[in-house]
């Protein structure tokens, strides 16, 4: 895969006290907030340039990717708005509680101002950021990078690995802050997607607490990168093993194509999200060759609607009478959590056009509302 020069790549550092879905589940949490926030963004734009062409899209278009394979950061802005023919950068950020005058708010040195070549200083950037407050929900501000400059305090972030930062005031902020209702209702989504990718990010946990004995075990690396297992569990509990071993199996390429061997009429959840693991797993170790990409694009289709086939009315998603619904529902949620992550990344990745890009987050389940309200009165 080619490196974007656009894009900072995270050293083994940056994720080694987290697994790689759990990395992901991290990136995630805000781009379920921008994906959330895009359409009233545009129409807040609007409201404030009402007789001008107005356009609002996230870095990247179609393409853009909430995480990268390598660990990477994106430097690219959050969100370009084009008005008329201008064009201004939007950095997104939101913050976890209300505001009060006595807090601090902490901007990143790079998204506001740049340095000037050959000398010591910087200047503010043309760039709008948007701060929204998760426990004031209606409360909005927006506020230019030379407000942030002029301002601001100079100083460190120790929450992002003491990064060098502009300091605001809650006082300084609160000058800017206005409010619309209709936030309220971008953030009841924002909250429910976050509660779904906590409550399906679980059987990770869960999935680890079954199979921890093997990897307490003696276990043959070299035997097992080798051999492609001959039925679904062992095949899921292989993948579990090499992966927590950071090891790639031989072949793995023939290992995927085998896989998707299991995807059957009236497979069940659970057996489902052993496999979507699986191919997440492998998928991240290859480079798929056309007729792959081809052949993995129409299971993604099959397994994308097995599982909407097995929603019900209640939120829920069953498949079996022997499986509870909350554990059916997790299978599921699981399983399109990776799926949404592997059709972004081959459109990033590949350019395909047989998969839809990923509009907003969970997308593919059917009612997030009813979803959400079931699993939250179980919890």
């Amino acid at each position: 895969m080619k490196l974007d020069g656009k894009t900072i790549y995270a050293q083994s550092s940056d994720i080694k006290s987290r697994t790689y879905l759990e990395y992901r589940k991290d990136m995630k949490k805000k781009a379920i907030a921008e994906l959330e926030v895009l359409d009233w963004l545009e129409g807040k734009l609007k409201e404030i340039y009402p007789k001008r062409q107005v356009g609002v899209f996230k870095s990247g278009g179609d393409k853009f990717l909430w995480f990268l394979r390598q660990g990477g950061i994106s430097r690219a802005p959050d969100f370009i708005a084009e008005i008329d023919d201008d064009e201004i950068e939007i950095e997104f950020q939101y913050g976890g509680g209300d505001i009060q005058e006595d807090y601090i708010f902490d901007f990143k040195t790079s998204k506001v101002g740049r340095k000037v070549k050959g000398q010591r200083v910087r200047i503010p950037k043309n760039t709008l950021f948007l701060y929204l407050f998760r426990e004031a929900p209606t409360k909005f501000a927006f506020i230019t990078a030379e407000w942030i400059f002029k301002g601001g305090i100079e100083g460190v972030a120790p929450a992002w690995g003491n990064r060098e930062v502009y300091k605001i005031t809650g006082k300084q902020l609160l000058t800017q802050v206005k409010e619309d209702n209709y936030l309220q209702l971008v953030w009841d989504y924002i909250n429910a997607k976050l509660f779904i990718l906590d409550f399906q990010h679980a059987l990770l946990d869960i999935n680890k607490e079954k199979l921890l004995y093997l990897l307490q075990g003696v276990i043959d690396e070299n035997k097992i990168v080798k051999i492609i297992p001959q039925e679904l569990d062992s095949f899921f509990k292989v993948c579990f093993i090499l992966d927590n071993l950071n090891k790639v199996p031989q072949n793995a390429n023939l290992w995927l194509i085998y896989l998707l061997s299991y995807i059957k009429e009236d497979i069940a959840l659970e057996d489902l999200s052993k496999i979507v693991y699986c191919i997440d797993f492998l998928y991240s170790k290859i480079e798929l060759k056309p007729n792959e990409l081809t052949q993995l694009t129409s299971r993604i289709k099959d397994l994308l609607n097995k599982i909407k086939m097995s929603y019900k009315e209640d939120g829920s998603y069953r498949s079996s009478l022997k499986v509870s619904p909350l554990d059916e529902t997790r299978y599921a949620l699981f399983s399109i959590n990776l799926l949404e992550d592997l059709v972004q990344d081959m459109v990033f990745y590949y350019s395909t056009t047989e998969l839809k890009p990923i509009k907003k987050i969970f997308e593919n389940v059917e009612h997030i509302d009813k979803t959400y309200k079931l699993l939250s009165g179980i919890n």
